[in-house]
């Protein structure tokens, strides 16, 4: 495992693990008054490790089995498992843990205050702080992939389309235009998406420039955190651009084994 970030930070404290198919960073948009974060492996075997920051338990996850699909927020671990069921950890004050009756679910993705799940139907439902209309995606239809991000959801239909529900300032009005996507991640303000093409685009605050993706090209995978963007390439490249604060964008060295 390698991470970025702020050297001997407890959610950077992953080289023991091991066999890890998937990984998930507990996001947080970026305010004076946030900073922690945790991290959650996924094992081959099924179960789950965290390291970081566990005030409201979101790294209680040792005793989780049989999971699939990982996800983690702020303050927040999601897992769905091979039964289509969902587990959650974490802070309940505001209702994202609430997934106990979540059926058929084949992904899960964590918001900043909300919580989103995508059913085998093709289907989309959410829990949690649902203010800015973040949490309305009861209308979804045919869609493959979500995200969520602090105060807005995305997802990507099977024909490449893309679909937005929550604040306007993250962009959820640019993305209408979006076509033969195949890949898609939130941010707190903003949103990339990866085409078939391997070209990349974005939406939303692009203050630290974590939205300056337009040369990009061959890439395979996006992620965004609260201020930056990562591009994984085809050659096993990670690109990176916005926020580098702490060097969360140092991994001009890293390569990655592509599927």
């Amino acid at each position: 495992m390698s991470t970025a970030g702020i050297p001997g930070a407890p959610e950077c404290r992953v080289e023991a693990w091991q066999d890890i198919v998937a990984v998930a960073a507990g996001n947080v948009h970026t305010a004076s008054n946030t900073g922690r974060s945790h991290t959650v492996g996924l094992r081959a075997d099924g179960t789950v490790v965290a390291a970081g920051w566990n005030d409201a338990g979101q790294c209680d996850v040792a005793g989780w089995t049989d999971v699939v699909r990982i996800a983690a927020g702020w303050r927040r671990t999601l897992a769905v498992l091979a039964d289509g069921t969902v587990r959650a950890a974490g802070r309940r004050r505001e209702g994202a843990c609430d997934v106990d009756r979540w059926r058929e679910i084949i992904a899960v993705a964590a918001g900043d205050w909300h919580s989103v799940g995508l059913r085998a139907d093709g289907t989309a439902t959410a829990v949690g702080v649902g203010r800015r209309g973040q949490c309305d995606v009861a209308g979804w239809r045919r869609v493959h992939a979500i995200a969520a991000g602090w105060l807005h959801s995305v997802a990507v239909t099977d024909d490449g389309r893309v679909l937005a529900a929550g604040a306007t300032a993250s962009g959820v009005d640019e993305m209408a235009g979006w076509r033969e996507m195949v890949g898609v991640s939130a941010g707190s303000r903003h949103t990339v998406g990866v085409d078939a093409r391997g070209r990349v685009f974005a939406a939303g605050d692009n203050s630290r420039g974590q939205c300056d993706v337009a040369s990009w090209r061959d890439i395979v995978a996006v992620a965004a955190g609260s201020a930056h963007t990562l591009g994984l390439r085809a050659d096993g490249a990670v690109l990176a651009t916005g926020d580098h604060t702490d060097g969360r964008c140092d991994t001009a060295r890293w390569r990655v084994r592509v599927p």
